[in-house]
């Protein structure tokens, strides 16, 4: 129990000797606490997120796995347990979802299934690619994820070998992004914003002092730079484009940077810092 969290199923506690009768007694008595049909918690311990995502993946059974962003979390990739536990079934057992619990039926391949930490959880590819999907910042979370703990190879593997599931196809549109690094798509999706807010006087890929700038207004020198997904800008690029970025500045012009997350999921905060940036 120490080791997960407080929690443990009747199974195992059969297992570890004690019978039916003792667990009973333990429950009445108020030091097992009763979270899911045979899955109790150690009445001294808090029911922390942890227990909590220990108690719906116990309690649904053998072959139940964590995934998304509950997967995430127990890989050590959000820094924050999610509101509601993330539960898959085999495909052919029939439950109800408790509450707070997004429950699934599917059948997952074994090199997709991992054990951490005594807890059954997608693995880590698969678990970034779902997680993505579900999360509202579900690219700034991939993009973390391709810099620090994963490849793109690993995450497009997983996602080939799990067809059919829903998000698939939104997950093949972020992996598509994340392959191209997103400058290009960046750009469509700036011109757009530019041209419905109703700015003009701004040309792209305009040349200033031996560099590019992605969009510029002349007329009053502010110059806007695109950033794709940071996992593929490398450290020799990152130095470049600092360079370049105060080399503009001490020629007069106002830089504004923006991502691809910025201008796909926040585009009225660009709009808002671009025209402040005119109003200079």
């Amino acid at each position: 129990m120490a080791r997960q969290d407080g929690v443990i199923i009747r199974d195992q506690a059969v297992g570890c000797g004690l019978s039916i009768a003792t667990i009973d007694h333990y429950v009445r008595a108020g030091e097992w606490r009763s979270l899911a049909p045979g899955v109790y918690l150690r009445a001294d311990r808090e029911q922390t997120p942890a227990a909590c995502l220990r108690a719906a993946v116990y309690g649904a059974g053998e072959g139940a796995t964590a995934w998304g962003p509950s997967a995430a979390w127990w890989h050590g990739l959000l820094d924050r347990a999610p509101k509601r536990q993330y539960v898959t079934v085999p495909h052919r057992r029939a439950i109800k979802a408790p509450h707070g619990v997004k429950l699934r039926r599917r059948d997952l391949l074994p090199e997709d299934v991992t054990s951490v930490r005594r807890l059954q959880v997608t693995g880590l590819p698969l678990a970034v690619v779902e997680a993505a999907v579900e999360l509202d910042n579900g690219s700034v979370f991939m993009d973390r994820a391709l810099q620090r703990h994963t490849t793109l190879g690993l995450l497009e593997r997983a996602h080939r070998r799990n067809p059919g599931r829903h998000g698939s196809r939104a997950a093949e549109r972020l992996l598509c992004t994340a392959r191209s690094g997103g400058h290009s798509e960046a750009e469509r999706i700036l011109y757009s914003l530019l041209k419905a807010a109703g700015l003009t006087g701004w040309r792209p890929h305009v040349k200033s002092h031996g560099f590019e700038i992605d969009v510029a207004f002349e007329a009053q020198r502010v110059a806007i730079e695109i950033d794709g997904w940071a996992w593929h800008r490398d450290a020799a690029r990152h130095r470049r484009d600092a360079e370049r970025q105060n080399i503009l500045v001490n020629a007069g012009w106002h830089v504004l940077r923006f991502t691809w997350h910025a201008l796909a999921h926040d585009p009225d905060e660009v709009i808002c810092h671009i025209r402040r940036a005119l109003a200079r």
